[in-house]
């Protein structure tokens, strides 16, 4: 078993194993898929792209500066549907076609629903906060502008509710 003879045949580096004594996996480790959003939801890995054009792509650990944003949207998002509901009293109309039927039809969910779809939409632009749209602006500059737009509503609203007797 030492140093091969001329008479023993030397093994061939060069060929590959057969296929059925490989392991291959059949499926994309990369892949995306509901488990991958939950695993880094608990114990988030990449903070970041490897290479220098992946800086656009989902990550797992989120820009902690991100919270503030989400947290004021959804703050105001309940401010927005006390005023809305109380402005509604007074004859003011929900301009919401979606929303609008559901305090028509179901008024008790018309909060839930709001905060979710607000909080739905929050969560989205956290995930994709590092693409660009069209390649110009960052998602994450469309959350700071939506809530800026909220501020907005809400100081709208507050004024009306001002004007109220």
């Amino acid at each position: 078993m030492g140093i091969p003879s001329d008479d023993e045949p030397t093994p061939d580096v060069a060929t590959p194993r057969p296929l059925h004594d490989r392991r291959v996996n059949e499926t994309d480790r990369r892949a995306l898929t509901l488990r991958t959003f939950i695993a880094s939801g608990f114990a988030p890995r990449r903070r970041g792209g490897r290479r220098a054009g992946d800086q656009e792509l989902l990550v797992d650990f989120h820009d902690p500066r991100l919270l503030v944003p989400v947290l004021a949207m959804l703050l105001l998002s309940i401010a927005d549907a006390f005023f809305t509901v109380t402005l509604m009293t007074d004859g003011a109309e929900e301009s919401n076609p979606l929303l609008a039927f559901v305090l028509e039809e179901h008024p008790r969910l018309f909060a839930a629903v709001k905060m979710a779809l607000t909080g739905v939409g929050a969560l989205l632009l956290v995930v994709l906060a590092r693409a660009r749209v069209f390649k110009l602006v960052r998602v994450s500059a469309f959350l700071h502008a939506l809530v800026a737009a909220y501020v907005v509503l809400v100081a709208y609203e507050a004024w009306l509710f001002s004007l109220l007797p």
